[in-house]
Order: structure tokens, then sequence, then C-alpha cells
């Protein structure tokens, strides 16, 4: 029976299942006579145990009947639930994840049989006291393998064509070295590929990366363990492109050597397969896109049977008869209008222009709803951190609680599937870096137990992600001095710099190359990857703090990245869009109000000072108004801040369909992407959040 067809229902309803068995576990060991609680995860045990098997999982359907089997006593009162049970669950689970992630990667479930975990159950059912496998028991096998993989070495099982070789030869002709590198990422990081693509980076800066091992695919899909290799040819010396390497952070190390006449002895007959394969790819370049190495191949057709995942939404049959309902009317407002062309009438123009007011208003709508079709609760993604919380307690042996709030805050199903890495990125930094310990807080009069607050709220067109601790904080004379140490700041600088830029320079990737930055402040490591990731989404984070009581991260992240409100308007004699969302008004001031601060315009405006920012010389346009006339100024918000865009003229308010400048310009921070107007001409649409 091919069940293939059914593997995304199946993977989808698994995490889901396996989400509502972390949650419940959690509850059971706050409340282990809950009967209603292990009734839950009973039925969830069960669900699984039934779906592995009619997919023909075997290891995972064996692991699953094993849970219900010890459930099954509990419920019967034969079993009492104890907390090394609770601890040997949650291996389970985590056994369960892998086996669902080998699934989504391969098709299959791998071959781990993971005894020590079914030992442990059936130790459960017979009545003896079963302890937790440990950690390392289960890993041990498959570690060994990899304790040799990951030796300085493990570059030489890169295979050499003729290609590397020619490329050699030219190489040694010029002077120039091949370098055999190994680099190793630590174990904590959590975004692995965007650490191996700033590796890249910082090496191409010395010379041109041959080839990599896995292959860069599937280093950018994060298809690999802890390390990856490479084969570079260079000018500089082995140590100044271990140096660049070393400079980017939570990379643990970099091992390699200079390459000998030794290292391509065995290419000859290889490199002969290797050339007729690429004669024969050169011949049908056209039809199709030739691997980049021969490694790659089977790989490429093992993708063709990935299944897609993260693609389906669930939608409430509500919302489904709302747009069936709105393009039955999109239809008559169409048929409305051929009729209208049709038809001579004396009233034609104004009847004309009723039914294009019609036919906007049930596009507006139509947009609406279908938003609210791809809009998920952010819950899929934070539900999973307080086991995560829990799991820091013991490794940390610090006392925390996570308090939550605003799950059911919608956003985009695409952002949703992103923000989940920087979200448990920065609740990691707050638990082991901005929590105190026990005995220090006990010092500082605060309680025992630190509190982490994963707040998630609307705020006009923004939905607005909150991460705070009652902890540390950020010593910003710290942060500074170590800015000065690095030579990433003059002392010069130093004596000039808010405390909110000192803040950001924790931001910077070089800045978060020392081990020990988590000593100064405990932020810092990983920041960069969190702040690039969020920039992707078109968010923005923030950070507020108070040496002694704690840091607040502030995620901002729009609530649609497909339509929008915006408000036209003109600087010089081009158009420019700015999303309604961030307009609080519009203002017409007179030339002779503006005022200077620290040599910078400003206004008083019922109270508040607010800084102008001329669009025309952001831009580099120019402006058609003079120096005397009254100037228009659109009042634009960010959080609390406040600030005015002096633009030349308004167009009035429009729904624009924003268009993406792609990676060619992603540089410009100040536009945040592009739409194309009805009379086809491109207007580029201003972010206000960025010029504020």
């Amino acid at each position: 029976m091919d069940v293939s067809q059914y593997l995304e229902i199946f993977l989808d309803e698994t995490k889901e299942h396996l989400q509502n068995l972390n949650t419940q576990i959690l509850d059971l060991e706050q409340d282990a006579e809950n009967m209603d609680t292990i009734n839950e995860i009973f039925r969830a045990a069960h669900s699984l145990k039934g779906m592995a098997g009619t997919m023909g999982y075997k290891r995972m359907q064996n692991l699953t009947h094993d849970m219900e089997n010890v459930f099954s006593e509990v419920r019967n009162g034969t079993i009492k639930v104890q907390p090394n049970m609770i601890d040997i669950l949650f291996q389970c689970l985590d056994a369960l994840e892998e086996y669902v992630s080998s699934i989504q990667e391969t098709s299959d479930e791998g071959t781990n049989d993971n005894e020590p975990l079914i030992t442990a159950l059936n130790e459960i059912l017979n009545g003896k006291s079963a302890e937790a496998p440990k950690a390392d028991a289960p890993k041990a096998e498959a570690d060994a393998p990899k304790a040799e993989s990951t030796s300085a070495d493990k570059w030489r099982e890169i295979k050499l064509t003729d290609t590397e070789l020619d490329l050699y030869k030219a190489a040694k002709a010029d002077n120039k070295n091949f370098y055999g590198v190994t680099v190793k990422i630590q174990e904590s990081c959590i975004l692995k590929a965007a650490r191996a693509f700033l590796v890249f980076k910082a090496v191409e800066e010395h010379g041109e990366i041959i080839v990599s091992s896995p292959s860069t695919q599937d280093i950018e899909d994060e298809k690999f363990e802890s390390d990856f290799s490479m084969i570079i040819v260079s000018g500089d010396s082995f140590d100044d492109i271990k140096k660049s390497i070393l400079s980017v952070s939570e990379i643990e190390s970099a091992e390699g050597a200079t390459m000998t006449d030794a290292d391509f002895s065995n290419v000859a007959d290889a490199g002969k397969e290797e050339t007729a394969v690429e004669a024969v790819k050169e011949t049908k370049k056209e039809e199709t896109k030739p691997a980049t190495t021969e490694k790659a191949a089977p790989k490429a057709e093992k993708k063709g049977g990935k299944p897609v995942v993260n693609r389906t939404v669930r939608v409430d049959i509500e919302k489904l008869d709302v747009l069936m309902n709105l393009v039955s009317e999109l239809i008559i407002a169409k048929n409305s209008l051929v009729s209208s062309s049709s038809t001579e009438t004396g009233n034609r123009t104004s009847d004309f222009n009723e039914k294009i007011e019609y036919l906007e208003s049930v596009t507006t709508n139509l947009h609406e709803s279908v938003m609210k079709v791809r809009m998920v609760p952010i819950e899929s993604v934070v539900n999973k951190f307080p086991r995560m919380i829990r799991d820091f307690q013991k490794t940390l042996g610090k006392k925390m609680e996570l308090y939550m709030s605003g799950e059911e805050t919608e956003l985009d199903r695409t952002v949703v599937d992103e923000i989940g890495d920087p979200l448990m990125h920065l609740l990691r930094n707050a638990a082991d870096h901005g929590l105190e310990s026990a005995e220090l807080r006990k010092e500082r009069g605060k309680p025992e137990v630190g509190s982490i607050f994963l707040d998630a709220y609307q705020d006009g067109n923004n939905v607005v992600i909150e991460v705070r601790d009652d902890g540390n904080g950020i010593d910003t004379e710290k942060v500074k001095q170590k800015a000065i140490d690095r030579g990433t700041i003059t002392p010069e600088q130093a004596e000039n710099m808010t405390s909110k830029e000192i803040i950001d320079l924790l931001f910077l990737p070089s800045f978060s190359t020392a081990q020990k930055v988590s000593e100064i402040s405990g932020r810092g490591v990983g920041l960069d990857v969190v702040k690039s990731k969020i920039e992707a989404l078109s968010g923005e984070v923030e950070v507020k703090t108070k040496l002694g009581e704690g840091s607040t991260w502030i995620i901002r992240l729009p609530l649609t990245l497909a339509i929008i409100q915006a408000l036209m308007v003109v600087v010089g004699d081009e158009k420019y869009a700015i999303s309604l969302g961030s307009i609080q008004t519009i203002e017409d001031i007179p030339a002779n109000e503006i005022k200077y601060v620290q040599a910078k315009e400003v206004i008083q405006l019922r109270g508040s000072v607010i800084p102008l920012i001329r669009l025309s010389d952001v831009l580099e346009v120019e402006s058609t108004k003079s120096a005397e006339d009254n100037l228009i100024v659109v009042i634009v918000k960010k959080g609390d801040k406040l600030a005015g865009l002096v633009v030349d003229e308004l167009i009035g308010q429009q729904e624009i369909v924003i268009k993406s400048l792609g990676k060619y310009i992603s540089k410009c921070k100040i536009i945040s992407g592009a739409t194309i107007l009805g009379d086809g001409e491109v207007a580029l649409i201003v972010d206000a959040n960025t010029l504020i």
C-alpha cells in the first residue's frame, strides 16, 4: 500500500500530538493525580501508535505502544506517577521528535530502536524503580563515528576530482596554497546554517572555496551535524584563514593543513569517471541544471520524494464560507460592470463609478478574508517553550518560571514558521545569562525563583512579542569597555555614545566572537543572527534594560506581508508610499515654527517636541517647495517615539500590494519594498520605523 500521499497529514498530526503530550506531561508533573491529564496522555499515545502503525513506522509504533501500556496502568491505579517517570517520558518525546524529523527529511524513521527507553518503560510496568537513561547512553553509539569524523582530518574525506587537481596545479604555479579545513560549530548553537554562512563569508575574504562537504545547499538547509569541511585556495597563510573563521561567534574550532601532492594521489582514476559524468552533464545543460558535486546527485533525487511540510493551514469553516460569499459578490460585480459597459445610458459615468466603488469594497473585504485564512495563532510556536524552560532549570541548576500571555495572537503563517528560533535564542539568553543564581537573587532581596515573561499582543498594524526577565540587566559600562578592548569603538567614540547605541553593539557579529561575552552582561552570543532573522521578516528588535532589575527584548513584526493601506505622497517629482499603520496625524506647519535642538530641526506639537525628517534629504530628491512655504508633515509613530516626515504633496490613501525589492537591494533599509500603481508606475514604500 502506497502511504506517501498521507505523509504530509501524518507529519502535521504527529507534531500536534507531540506538542499536546509535552504540555500534558508538564501538567502531570505539577498534579500527578489529575485523571483528565492522564486520560489525555493515554489517548495521544494511542493515536500516535495507530498512526505510526498505519504508515509502517515500526520503531515509532513500538515506543508509543510501551508509553500507552504505562499510562494504561496509571489509569487503572496500578502505578503511581513518580518524578523519574516524568524524565523518562520527556526522553521518549525527544526520541519521537527525532523519528519525526528523520521522516520529514528522508521519509524513513531511521535505525535507532531506543532500546534503553523501552527497557526503562518496561521496568516501570514491572514495578521496578526505573531510572531515566542518561542522555549520553543512547547517544554513545551515534557519537562513536562522530568522534572520528570531527577530527582535524575530516576534510580528507572530501572526494577530489581532476577539476580540483587542475586547480591545485594552477595554484602552485601562481604561488598559492590549497588548504583543507574542518570547522566545528558549538553544540549550543541554534542557527547553524547562519553561522556556516558567516564562515563562508569570512573565508572568501582570503581566497576561494573550491568544494565543501556537505554541499553548500545542504549546509544552507541545515542538513549537517556540528561540523563541515572545505577545500580552500588562497595566497594567505593558513593562520590568517583560521583566525578569520574563529572570529565568527559560536565556532568551537577550525582545524586543517596545507594540502600536498600526496593528497591528490588517488585522483587519476576517479577523475576520468568524473570528467565523463561532467561531459554528459554539459550536453544536457539546457535541459537540466548540473549538480555541483557527484555527491549531490543522489541527494537531489531523494529530495524529490521528500514531503513538503508546513504548507498547510487549518481553517475554520466559517472563514471559508465568508471567502466563498465574497467570491460570489466579485462575480456579481464583474457581471454588472460588463453589462454597464455594453449599455448606453445618459447617466453612464455615475453608474460606472458606483459599480467601481462596489468592486473596490468587495476586493478589500476579499483581501481581509484571505489574510484571516492565512493567519494562525503563535500558540503553535510558544507551546514548546515551557518544556524548554523546565529542561534549563535542570541543566543550569537555577529556579525559574515562565509566564506566557497572548498565545492566541495571530500572525501570517510564513512569519510564525520563522520566529521560533529567534524567540528560543532570546529565552535561552534570559535563562542562562539574564537570571542570577538563587544565592545572588537572595542577596539582592529578589525572590529565589526567577521570572521570564513572554507576551504577545497586537499594536496597530504590527504584532509585538516581548521577552522579559527580572534578572541582572545589561551593564552598559562593561559592554562599552569590552567594545573598546576589542577595538570595535575608540575611547573618544565611547564617551559620546548613548546607552541605546552601546546596547546595539551586542547585535554586531564581530562583538559576539569572544567566549567571555556572557560574563559582561549575559548577552551577545548569537544576537546578530536573531536580528538578521527578524529583519528578514520586515520586523525589528529593540532592547530596554535596567541594571539589577532585568531586560526586555521587543520584537515588532508586520501583521501581513502582502497588501497594506498606505498614504501616497510626492517628494520632488517622485511618488512614495507610507504605511497607514504607522501614521498618527498629518499637519500643516508654518516654516517659522521650526526650532532647532542640537542643530536638528524639531517642531512643537500639542506639548510634544517632534524631530523632523525631510524625505527630500534622506532620499536625495530635490524638493519642489521653497524655504518659506508651509510644511506638510506626516507624523509617524514607532512604539512610544514620534517623528515628522516632511513631504511635498499628498495624493491620498490607497490599498497597495507590496512587491519585494529582491536580494540585490536588501541593504537599503529605509525602503521596505515597492508597489505598482494603477498607471503602471512603480512607487517605493518608505519604512517609517527605520527612519525613526
